[in-house]
């Protein structure tokens, strides 16, 4: 893998004159020019920049003694502590490319990652010790000194963090490497399908890194981190703050009023959410009574958020929203400044400095302003490709009659005429549950797998606590007697944790076009009569 990585064609424009600046690199210099302020702060205190880097070094100074070669992959079913950062850090101090995988995959999908990104080390978090009791018969090519914990041990690891490091030096000898280089691969679906790891090289993530520092992120942040550090959403908000040598508040898991709680005791500035996570801040009952003043900026993605909670926030949370659209691979980058805009809060804004986005119809002809098609977009943050898969990387791109690459979104919308960006609809039906990408086809292959099942489809319905919940539309086959609750619980068994059907529902028919497409649309129109 080593050699594949950086050959990936590179689909962002490239400045000659661009100058590398790694975060490896970047994050050596804070030992020294900030050393006692704070780092990260989680539930077991703080710790600042000269411990931290301390940590930093150590880990890469072991993962290069046991092994490890620039551009080689480092997995981790990691959490949100102290740890995971510093393992996220020390990975890229060695040269590696991170590799941070979702605790809520199946141990089936997750050892195809592993083997797909061919991963030297997985690190593995306390949490996560039962799934990998699971996941350990799936690693045929990981031997058990190369799994590490990350908290006590556990069965299936070799060894635990503390005692891996405990003949690793601190000093610092960040590796070199290029804009070219792999700096991350983000696994983007789910449990039953081919998962595609989206890479990011340094140039992706330097450029978003220096963007993100003018919305405050910098060093004078102090960032409440409450989603995990395997999502792109994370990361688009922690890496910044790292670079400029800010502040991170990590929470191990996410609650509403510890939120609260944490924001007012560490004065934060700023937080990355989404939707689901704004409205149950929001619906904390004494709200009010917690002392919010030092926010600056709330940032907001993964899926639109509705205008009625703008509206609440921007009422009652001090200060400004700002509401970020794009993809993980990149190209299309939009951001809402809620404050500056507040008759477009049905919109996602408009692109941001260096993006471009057009609407294109079923032809893939570019569409007039105001008409509705796909959106794609092109930008200065574009991933290399997807890992190991050129065709699904090339069925991704559209060219423009100038012959620029732009990335395909799957989404539905338009463009008003002041370039303000509105999402319609979902080309491929995916369904975005408590901020997780949730795709229909994989949990209506495995609806389908049941023996009394002779036609399914799977929708989004709305659902106060995660936004959108998959729904199940079974047609049940001649003779078969199979309860509603019989199939729902029979396919959430082999389901991931964030993929789980709500409920299944029988039908006799499903519609269907004359081409014998699932009208989704005419499904869906019934549980969401705005819509």
């Amino acid at each position: 893998m080593k050699s594949e990585k950086p050959d990936m064609p590179v689909y962002a424009p490239v400045d000659p004159h661009e100058a590398m600046d790694a975060i490896g690199h970047r994050v050596q210099h804070y030992a020294n020019t900030r050393g006692n302020h704070p780092a990260l702060m989680d539930d077991q205190g703080t710790l600042d920049w000269r411990g931290l880097l301390e940590q930093v070094n150590r880990i890469a100074n072991r993962l290069r003694e046991a092994g490890l070669q620039p551009g080689e992959s480092v997995a981790a079913l990691s959490g949100t502590r102290r740890d995971d950062v510093a393992l996220f850090l020390g990975t890229l101090v060695a040269g590696g490319c991170m590799v941070p995988l979702s605790g809520m995959a199946s141990a089936e999908a997750l050892a195809m990652m592993v083997a797909d990104c061919q991963a030297r080390f997985l690190f593995v978090s306390g949490q996560h010790q039962a799934l990998l009791a699971a996941l350990r018969e799936h690693l045929t090519d990981m031997p058990a000194e190369r799994i590490i914990s990350l908290g006590s041990p556990m069965d299936g690891a070799g060894c635990e963090l503390a005692d891996w490091l405990a003949q690793a030096t601190t000093t610092a000898r960040p590796e070199p490497v290029t804009l070219d280089h792999p700096f991350n691969i983000i696994y983007s679906s789910g449990t039953t399908g081919t998962p595609k790891g989206i890479l990011h090289d340094y140039r992706f993530r330097q450029r978003q890194m220096v963007r993100m520092s003018r919305y405050g992120l910098d060093g004078d942040a102090i960032n409440l981190v409450s989603t995990p550090l395997y999502s792109n959403t994370t990361l688009v908000s922690v890496l910044p703050t790292l670079y400029h040598g800010g502040t991170l508040v990590l929470m191990a898991k996410f609650n509403a009023r510890e939120f609260l709680a944490l924001a007012e005791k560490h004065r934060v500035t700023h937080a990355m959410l989404v939707p689901v996570q704004v409205q149950r801040i929001l619906a904390v009952p004494d709200f009010d009574r917690f002392d919010l003043t030092s926010f600056r900026l709330k940032l907001c993605t993964s899926a639109p958020l509705r205008s009625p909670v703008i509206a609440d926030a921007m009422a009652r949370w001090p200060g400004n929203l700002r509401e970020v659209y794009g993809l993980t691979e990149g190209g299309i980058s939009t951001s809402l400044d809620c404050a500056a805009h507040p008759h477009k809060w049905d919109s996602v804004g408009i692109p941001t400095e260096g993006a471009e986005v057009r609407v294109i119809g079923e032809d893939d002809q570019e569409l007039p302003q105001g008409e509705t098609g796909e959106l794609v977009g092109r930008a200065i943050s574009m991933m290399r490709g997807y890992v190991n898969r050129p065709q699904q990387t090339r069925d991704m791109l559209w060219t423009s009659p100038q012959g620029e690459m732009f990335y395909r979104s799957g989404d539905m919308g338009r463009v008003d005429e002041d370039g303000f960006i509105y999402i319609l609809d979902r080309r491929k039906d995916m369904i975005i549950s408590g901020g997780f990408n949730v795709y229909p086809v994989d949990l209506e292959k495995v609806l389908l797998a049941h023996p009394a099942v002779a036609d399914a489809t799977v929708i989004g319905i709305p659902s106060d606590p995660w936004g959108e919940t998959p729904l199940g539309l079974v047609v049940l086959r001649p003779g078969q007697n199979a309860s509603e609750t019989t199939i729902l619980e029979w396919a959430n068994r082999q389901l991931g944790k964030t993929q789980r059907l709500a409920a299944i529902e029988f039908r006799t028919t499903l519609p269907r076009s004359a081409i014998g497409k699932v009208l989704k649309r005419e499904l869906r129109a019934p549980y969401w009569p705005e819509a």
